[in-house]
């Protein structure tokens, strides 16, 4: 190398040098280090600006959205309503202490000490969300309840730098349990379902506080992936990975001493219960609820109330027996039915209470066919006639007043009538002559061969003898509504209206002896915030014992030898009525055993419920009256709900006989000898095929004047109709009624 090369490679080298030494000068180690702490002070800056920017805000809707959710009596799930969510909040104290610790251990093994953020989780969920990777875990329990009740689950920047912000907030606002359970009360859990309750309903079937540990670490391990680790629908890794998932969380709470290493030895895994579709309002559902909503609001609870969630109702209604109900009416009338090919089975219409007669719990319910086609419910419409089911009220008014037949003999089981169909009534204003079921005429009969055989002429005498408005007023007594309900003879066959919710009541307070029975199908309503005890129904004597259990005698009597007899049966001592209103628009058997009070009822609905029709043809079984399809449905209930039948007779005392006055001369002895233990002859034995045609004209017979109680009807010429007496009301006028009860 010549010099000149020299000079020129050292020149070079002094020029890299020169600029390797700028460099240097230019990154020093303070230079470095200010650059550092002025970027931290300039982060804490912009992290102190939006620390003050960014207020709590109020929780978004769905963290505070809940169902409320109705219950059996037995306490299993019968409905959820709510707005979209399925969700019941519960206090912390109600959710068991290792549950909770499994919660923690689980998700966040720090959350007791640290101050509610995760510095290193958020600074990895970060770069993940900004690198677009997704979500990614790592935040604390705050972090998540704070997402969970005040945020979205948006995964941007922005959200998750308020996230950390509220969270350091929150954390020095409220409480480690005020967290952790706004945190198990908002997650969710999948299934559809939010909150520790719900969850543990839609896994296990139990309540929040019936959780075990083992159940509780399942539950707080599905909430890393609730999809993936549903055991019913996970695949082999899913499965494989929430068994892992779960001995982690146990092996966490026996780190934080929250579990002994023999407890946790101990344990299972919780393997949880098949998946169950939503309840919703279809079927028998709808009217409970129905019915349910109606007394919350006699108790208080009103429309609003309900609507704002959270409410845990449980009805009176026992499950078994409410299935034993809906079984009966579809073996014995549904199944019988052509609804889609004939006409008549479309329109009928079935409806029945059943209630607990000692305690007036409504224990089965029937409202139709499906809430969903046909929201009415048939268990408590009031627009139909009770019918023939009223009678035994007026026998009660009868015993209660101590009334007495025209001739003044005490009303009593053995007290004579005279039988005649459509013979006019004697002592009333309104004149009234009632034609018997099939126009037969029985002549002289006992109160208790015309209860057994549903004489009308019979009880329409009865009611004058009574007075209408002392027969009015024991049903009131009794639980029937003051619906249409006038003080006119015709009212003995049952014109006023009442449901068989009203009936099931009346003839509950006959089973009980005659102590008042109010139905009632709210057991509990209970809130997180408030508790509503349902008002006690008042149970005082609404008609004597003697009374009561002198109608309930005369009952049995239809069971055994009457017009009820389809709901006979050795399995158990049995009570009840047949009833079928004007024209078969509604059919009737309103029964009781010692131990159970039940109404059942047809009823004749046509043109989409704008007016009632006959039930005559129904299954293509001639007139459908009520000692058929509702006996049979009543008879076939009453045997389920009583497990087979049961060994319980009827305590009765002090049963009234009534005065039977001295028998007539010789040559006007009538037929039969109103006595008791008799047998009804044939002519005392309903028949199924009435007489469609009432007469429109008095009996041309006056009744025999052997007839030791009654009087002779006037002979005055026939009357015309009386002002207000042709107002719908069948027959209150000279000529008969076309009431054809049985």
């Amino acid at each position: 190398m010549g010099r000149a090369d020299a000079r020129r490679a050292l020149a070079q080298e002094s020029r890299r040098a020169a600029k390797s030494g700028g460099i240097r000068r230019l990154f020093t180690w303070k230079k470095l280090l200010g650059t550092f702490f002025g970027i931290v002070l300039l982060g804490m800056g912009a992290f102190g600006a939006l620390y003050l920017y960014v207020d709590v805000p109020a929780a978004n809707a769905m963290a505070e959205r809940q169902s409320n959710v109705y219950k059996y009596s037995d306490g299993t799930v019968l409905a959820r309503t709510g707005k979209g969510v399925n969700r019941q909040i519960v206090d912390l104290d109600e959710v068991p202490k290792k549950v909770q610790h499994a919660f923690v251990a689980a998700e966040n093994k720090t959350f007791y000490k640290d101050q509610g953020v995760d510095l290193k989780g958020t600074t990895r969920a970060l770069l993940s969300t900004v690198s677009g990777k997704g979500k990614q875990g790592g935040s604390t329990i705050t972090q998540q309840y704070v997402k969970n009740y005040y945020l979205t689950q948006d995964p941007t920047v922005s959200r998750k730098l308020k996230e950390l912000v509220i969270s350091l907030k929150i954390d020095q606002q409220k409480s480690k349990d005020e967290i952790l359970a706004g945190y198990i009360n908002t997650a969710y859990y999948g299934r559809g379902a939010s909150g520790i309750q719900a969850a543990a309903q839609a896994y296990y079937g139990v309540d929040a506080k019936d959780l075990n540990v083992s159940q509780g670490a399942y539950l707080a391990s599905l909430l890393q992936a609730p999809s993936q680790y549903d055991w019913n629908s996970a695949t082999p890794t899913g499965k494989k990975l929430v068994k892992e998932r779960w001995a982690y969380t146990l092996r966490n709470m026996v780190e934080m001493d929250w579990l002994t290493e023999s407890e946790k030895a101990k344990l299972k895994f919780a393997y949880p219960q098949k998946p169950k579709p939503a309840a919703g309002m279809e079927g028998q559902t709808g009217y409970l609820v129905e019915a349910a909503n109606k007394e919350l609001e006699k108790q208080g609870v009103t429309e609003e109330d309900r609507e704002a969630g959270g409410w845990t109702f449980t009805l009176t209604v026992d499950k078994k027996r409410q299935q034993a109900l809906e079984k009966a009416v579809d073996d014995q009338l549904e199944s019988k039915l052509d609804r889609e090919g004939s006409k008549v089975d479309a329109t009928v219409q079935a409806g029945a209470t059943s209630v607990d007669p000692k305690t007036g719990k409504v224990v089965a319910l029937y409202g139709g066919e499906d809430y969903i086609k046909h929201y009415i419910s048939n268990a408590t419409r009031q627009d139909y006639q009770p019918a023939s089911t009223f009678k035994p009220l007026v026998l009660a008014s009868a015993l209660e007043n101590e009334s007495t037949t025209q001739d003044g003999s005490l009303i009593g089981l053995n007290t004579v009538y005279d039988g005649t169909s459509k013979r006019p009534v004697v002592g009333s204003d309104t004149p009234f002559s009632p034609q018997n079921e099939d126009d037969r005429s029985y002549g002289p009969i006992s109160v208790q061969k015309a209860m057994n055989s549903s004489v009308n002429s019979v009880f329409a005498q009865m009611i004058v003898d009574v007075t209408p408005s002392a027969a009015k007023q024991t049903a009131l007594d009794l639980g029937v509504p003051d619906k249409n309900f006038p003080e006119r003879p015709a009212v003995s066959l049952g014109t006023m209206n009442a449901s068989t919710w009203d009936m099931a009541g009346a003839y509950a307070t006959l089973d009980n002896h005659g102590r008042k029975v109010t139905p009632h199908i709210l057991q509990s309503a209970e809130h997180r915030d408030r508790t509503v005890k349902p008002e006690k129904p008042k149970r005082e004597q609404a008609i004597s014992r003697a009374s009561a259990d002198t109608v309930t005698k005369a009952l049995t009597g239809v069971v055994d030898a009457g017009s009820g007899s389809a709901a006979n049966t050795s399995a158990y001592d049995a009570a009840g009525k047949t009833g079928t209103s004007e024209d078969n628009k509604s059919a009737w058997f309103a029964g009781y055993t010692p131990e159970l009070t039940t109404v059942v009822a047809l009823f004749g609905e046509g043109d989409g419920g704008r007016k009632q029709v006959s039930l005559t043809g129904t299954a293509n079984s001639g007139r459908a009256n009520g000692g058929g399809f509702p006996a049979r449905i009543w008879a076939d209930y009453t045997l389920g709900a009583l497990g087979g039948g049961s060994g319980k007779t009827f305590d009765l005392q002090d049963v009234e006989r009534g005065e039977v006055p001295a028998p007539p001369t010789p040559s006007d002895t009538p037929s039969e000898e109103p006595t008791e233990s008799e047998e009804p002859t044939p002519s005392d034995t309903p028949s199924e095929t009435p007489s469609e045609t009432p007469s429109e004209s008095p009996s041309s017979s006056a009744p025999p004047t052997d007839s030791p109680t009654v009087s002779t009807p006037p002979t005055s010429p026939e009357l015309p109709p009386q002002p207000g007496e042709d107002d719908g009301q069948p027959g209150e006028r000279p000529g008969g009624n076309g009431l054809l009860g049985e």
